[in-house]
C-alpha cells in the first residue's frame, strides 16, 4: 500500500473496457450450472443452520415463475417483495427476474403509511409478504392499491390479508412443470434482454419523497461482472448475509455477487443474533455497513476498558503497537525487527480474540453505504482484517469505486470498476458514467433529467476528489455545512470520529447559518448507565439522568475529546444529549438507518435554539 498523492485530479478516470452485457438470468442459469453445490444458500431453524443446494434451489425458483404465471401475471408487471433476509427471498427474487416481471422490494422496517406511495406509484400486481405483521401492513392499505390482485406470504398456514402461500404457488407451478414447460421457461427467461427492466428500487428519500429508481438486468450484471473480477470472493467462501436486500448493497453483493462466485449464502437470524450467527456460520467473506464494524470496535473497546487494570493496559499498548504497524504498512513496508515481534504478541494476546469473535476465517471484509471512520478501520487492519471499502449508490447498481486486496489505499474507497467514468465537477460533486447508471426515476421524468445530464454523467450529489484514478469521499453536497462565518464544514467524517466513542449510540452536528457548529448526541445508554452506577448518581429514567451535570460532562467529554484535531472553526462548541433513539417512524432515519439531518433539524429546534441562546 502506498500514501495517498497530493492534489486532486479532476479528469475523467479512464475506465478498463466494460463486462459484456448480460442479465441476471444469464448470471442465475451459469452458476447454478457451475457450481452445483449442496449448500448455495443456508438458513437457520431450530438450534442450526440447515442447506439448500444449487439444484433444489433452481426448481423452486422455476415453479415460482410457473406459478407466477398460471396465477395470470404478465411480464413486466410489477411485483412488491416485502420480507427480510432468508431463502424466500431469492427464490422469489429470481423467479420473477425468470418470469420476465419486475420485482420491487421494500424495507421490511417501514410502517404501512411510508410503504403505500412506494407502492401505488409502482402499481405492483402482486405482493410477497414474509410474516403475519407484514401481511397486516399490506391488509391496511389495500384499499389505497387498486393494481393490488394478489398477495403471497411465505407463512407456512394463510393468514389474514393474504390470498395464497408461497407453498400454494409453487404447487401451481409443480402441477404445470412439464419437461416441456420447463423448457419453455427457460428459453423465455434467456430471451430477457441486457436493457429490460429487472427492478424498481426506492432510494430512501433523505430528502423529500422517495423514488423508484429503474434498474435493468445490465446495469446489475455489468455490476456483479466487474466487482467479481477484482474482488477475491471464491466458491469456497461462506457469506453471513445480513445487509437488507431491498437495498442495493446488500442485493447485488451478498445476493448475486456471492451467487455468481459460488459461495454459500448463509442468512442471519436478525441484527439481534449477529454475534451468535458470526461464530455458528463462521463467514470467510462479508459486507457490512460502517455503523457494524464501529459497534464492533466499540464493543471491543468496552470489554478491555471493564476488563481489569492489566487486561485495560494490554489491550491499549496492542493497540498501539498495532497502530504503528499500520502506518508501516499503509507506507508499504512490512514491520520488521522488535515491532514485528511485539506485533505478533499483541495479535495473540489482543487481536486474535477480536478474529474468534467473528468466526475465526474471515478472509475480507467489505464495506459500503456511508464513509467508514478511519480510527475504526486502523484497528480491523491492525488485526488482521483487511475491510474494503467501496462507494456507490442506489441509482449506481450500486458500485463505482471500491478497494481491492490488488488496489488499495487506506481513506479512500478504492478506483471505478471496469467501465466505469468518475470525474469531478467544477464545484467538486462526484460525476459517474457508464453501464451501471440507472435507465431513470420510475414516474419521474424531470428528476431523470436533473440527475443525468445531456452527456449521460450522473450527478451523485457527493463531494470527492480523485487521486492517481483512487476516489476520496469528503462528504455530502446537500449535508455541507456553512456556518454564518462562510466556513465550509463537511460533518459526516466529525460525525463518525464522535461515534467512535462507546458512550455515543448516535449523533448529528448542526451548524448551518448558524455562528458555529453544535453536536445533538443520543447516549449508548446501556454504557452511560453502568458509568452513572459506578459514580452512585442517582436517576429514576433517561430524562433526569441526562439532566444531571457529571453526566453532561462525562457525554461531552466523550464527544468532543475524539475531535481535538478539527480546525476551530469545525469543533462543535456545545452539545445538547437526546433521550430517545432516533427512529423510522418518526421520520428521524432512513430505512437503511441513515439520519435525516434536516428532519432532525426541524424537529429538535427548540433544543437547538436554547443551545445558540445561551451563546
Amino acid at each position: 500500500m502506498s500514501p495517498l498523492a497530493s492534489g486532486a485530479d479532476a479528469t475523467p478516470a479512464a475506465p478498463a473496457p466494460r463486462p459484456a452485457p448480460g442479465t441476471l438470468n444469464q448470471l442465475f442459469f451459469d452458476s447454478v450450472t457451475r457450481h452445483d453445490k449442496p449448500d448455495a444458500l443456508q438458513f437457520k431453524r431450530g438450534s442450526r443452520y440447515h442447506p439448500i443446494s444449487h439444484r433444489e434451489l433452481a426448481d423452486r425458483v422455476r415453479r415460482t415463475a410457473l406459478g407466477l404465471l398460471e396465477q395470470g401475471l404478465h411480464p413486466g408487471e410489477r411485483v412488491a417483495l416485502l420480507s427480510e433476509n432468508r431463502p424466500e427471498w431469492a427464490i422469489v427474487d429470481y423467479a420473477c427476474l425468470t418470469a420476465g416481471l419486475t420485482d420491487v422490494p421494500l424495507y421490511p422496517s417501514l410502517p404501512a403509511q411510508q410503504l403505500a406511495p412506494m407502492l401505488v406509484d409502482s402499481g405492483v400486481a402482486a405482493a410477497f409478504v414474509s410474516t403475519v405483521e407484514q401481511a397486516a401492513k399490506i391488509a391496511s392499505i389495500r384499499d389505497q392499491l387498486p393494481a393490488l390482485r394478489m398477495v403471497i406470504s411465505f407463512t407456512d398456514e394463510p393468514v389474514p390479508g393474504v390470498d395464497l402461500t408461497l407453498g400454494e404457488l409453487e404447487a401451481w407451478g409443480a402441477a404445470s412443470d412439464t419437461p416441456a414447460a420447463a423448457r419453455a421457461y427457460r428459453e423465455r427467461a434467456l430471451a430477457v434482454q441486457p436493457d429490460d427492466l429487472a427492478t424498481i428500487i426506492y432510494t430512501s428519500g433523505t430528502s423529500g419523497e422517495p423514488k423508484g429508481v429503474m434498474l435493468t438486468h445490465d446495469n446489475i450484471h455489468s455490476n456483479v461482472m466487474a466487482a467479481r473480477d477484482v474482488l477475491p470472493a471464491m466458491g469456497q467462501d461462506v457469506t453471513l448475509s445480513f445487509l437488507p436486500l431491498s437495498h442495493i448493497f446488500g442485493r447485488m453483493a451478498d445476493h448475486y455477487l456471492m451467487f455468481a462466485a459460488g459461495a454459500s449464502i448463509a442468512y442471519a437470524e436478525s441484527f439481534e443474533t449477529l454475534a451468535a450467527n458470526f461464530r455458528e456460520v463462521r463467514p470467510t467473506f462479508v459486507l457490512a455497513v460502517p455503523r457494524v464494524y464501529e459497534k464492533v470496535y466499540a464493543a471491543a473497546i468496552d470489554k478491555a476498558m471493564h476488563g481489569g487494570t492489566l487486561t485495560r493496559r494490554i489491550f491499549l499498548w496492542a493497540r498501539a503497537v498495532g497502530d504503528q504497524c499500520v502506518d508501516e504498512q499503509v507506507a508499504g513496508r512490512t514491520p520488521r525487527g522488535w515491532l514485528a515481534v511485539r506485533y505478533a504478541v499483541a495479535r495473540a494476546l489482543v487481536f486474535s480474540k477480536l478474529s474468534a469473535r467473528l468466526g475465526g476465517r474471515i478472509r475480507y471484509f467489505v464495506s459500503g453505504g456511508a464513509p467508514l471512520a478511519l480510527e475504526v478501520h486502523r484497528f480491523f487492519h491492525a488485526a488482521g482484517l483487511t475491510i474494503l471499502e467501496g462507494y456507490g449508490l442506489t441509482e449506481t447498481s450500486p458500485v463505482i469505486c471500491v478497494n481491492t486486496p490488488a488496489q488499495f489505499r487506506m481513506s479512500t474507497v478504492g478506483p471505478p470498476l471496469a467501465g466505469i467514468e468518475v470525474r469531478i465537477a467544477d464545484d467538486g460533486e462526484i460525476l459517474t458514467r457508464g453501464p451501471h447508471v440507472m435507465r431513470g426515476y420510475y414516474n419521474k421524468p424531470d428528476a431523470t433529467r436533473e440527475a443525468i445530464d445531456a452527456d449521460g454523467w450522473f450527478h451523485t450529489g457527493d463531494i470527492g476528489e480523485l487521486h492517481d484514478a483512487f476516489l476520496t469521499i469528503t462528504d455530502r453536497k446537500k449535508d455541507l455545512i456553512v456556518t454564518a462565518g462562510g466556513k465550509n464544514i463537511a460533518p459526516t467524517a466529525i460525525e463518525n470520529l464522535v461515534r467512535t466513542s462507546p458512550f455515543v449510540s448516535e449523533v448529528v452536528m448542526i451548524g448551518d447559518r448558524r455562528n458555529f457548529p453544535i453536536l445533538l448526541v443520543v447516549p449508548n445508554f446501556v454504557q452511560l448507565e453502568r458509568w452513572a452506577t459506578s459514580q452512585s448518581i442517582a436517576w429514576t429514567d433517561r430524562a433526569t439522568l441526562l439532566d444531571q451535570p457529571a453526566v453532561h460532562a462525562k457525554m461531552e467529554h466523550e464527544a468532543l475529546s475524539p475531535l481535538g484535531g478539527l480546525a476551530n472553526f469545525e469543533r462543535p462548541k456545545k452539545i445538547a444529549l437526546l433521550a430517545q433513539e432516533f427512529s423510522i417512524d418518526r421520520g428521524e432515519l432512513t430505512p437503511k438507518m441513515n439520519v435525516k439531518r434536516r428532519v432532525v433539524d426541524r424537529l429538535y429546534k427548540p433544543i437547538i435554539d436554547a443551545l445558540y441562546d445561551d451563546a
